[in-house]
Order: C-alpha cells, then structure tokens, then sequence
C-alpha cells in the first residue's frame, strides 16, 4: 500500500459515484489519513457522466492531473475510455464491463460485470458497491483501506436502517467474492 493515493471514480447519474467516494473518504478519515474529494457531476440527473477524484495522504489540491491517478473505478465501460486518461502508466483500472479481456489502457485493469451481478443479487442498483467490493478485494489495487474498513463506514452511516445496511454489505461481499474468484 501506498502512502498517498490519487483514484478517480466515474460513472453516470445515478449510479452512485458520490456515496462510493465518501465511503472511501470516511474510511481514510477513520484511518487518520488525510483525505480530499473534488467531483464534476456534468448532466449527471439526465445519465451525464459524474467524475469524482479522491485523494488520500498529503496533498495540497483536490484534483488530479491527467497521467497521475494510481487507480480508476469505472462504473460503466465508456467511463474508461472517457477518464482513462488520468491514470499513470503503471495504474490499475476496476471496470464494470461484460468483456472480460485486459486493457491495454492501465497497467493492471480487472473487469466484472458488475450488472449481472447485481441481477444475480436481485439488486440492480447496487453496481456502484459491487464494483467498490471487487476493488477493494483485487490484489491489483492495494488500497489504503480494506472491505472491513468499508464495512464498517457503512454500519455507521446505516445504523437506523437495517435493510439497506444488509443489501449493501451483500453487495460489497459479492463484488469481492468475484474478485477472490477471478485471482
């Protein structure tokens, strides 16, 4: 695990970009770590495109330059090709994409299709902890925080509501079991 991190999470309106990234943040202050967001949320209520960047360690701007992300989180394929142009050259990509293959784009780039997963679930609006899940569980990633880390953030922002809690957490566990699957 790095000291410092830059990870850009992209996705649509909708999908939950914004709660996945304070999730992140929430973990990293629970750490004692340092932490910045920045997000661009473009035509986001009409399917537009929501940026988030997340910084984690010692830093003096919230944004990160195109070739300095250490990771991205695209939570639909076109969000790759779209921001993929943030990620340093030996970065890693998580992708939600039904195409399995690697990208030539990032160092280490890991796909799940993440909506058929969420459709095995019977929780097609849970893409965006599927794919926080499968990140925090691929090897390739080494994040500053881990799924119990999440877990926990998530129990304290859910406490008064059980249900949602219980669906998140089967959402995150079925990211990661996908990750744990395809190592």
């Amino acid at each position: 695990m790095q000291d410092n991190q830059q990870i850009v999470i992209s996705g649509v309106g909708g999908q939950g970009v914004l709660f996945v990234t304070r999730l992140l943040a929430e973990a990293a202050i629970a750490k004692d770590r340092p932490v910045f967001t920045s997000e661009t949320h473009g035509m986001a209520q009409r399917g537009g495109t929501v940026i988030s960047h997340l910084k984690v360690g010692e830093f003096t701007s919230p944004l990160i330059n195109p070739g300095k992300a250490d990771g991205l989180i695209a939570l639909k394929a076109e969000c790759m090709a779209q921001h993929g142009g943030y990620l340093k050259p030996e970065g890693w990509a998580a992708v939600n994409s039904p195409v399995p293959e690697t990208d030539e784009n990032a160092a280490a780039s890991c796909k799940l299709d993440a909506d058929q997963v969420a459709r095995k679930i019977d929780d097609p609006r849970s893409v965006n902890l599927i794919m926080l899940g499968f990140t925090l569980a691929s090897h390739q990633t080494g994040l500053f925080c881990s799924l119990d880390d999440v877990v926990v953030v998530l129990q304290e922002r859910l406490r008064t509501q059980e249900q949602r809690l219980q669906a998140a957490i089967r959402a995150l566990e079925a990211g990661a079991a996908r990750a744990a699957k395809d190592a």
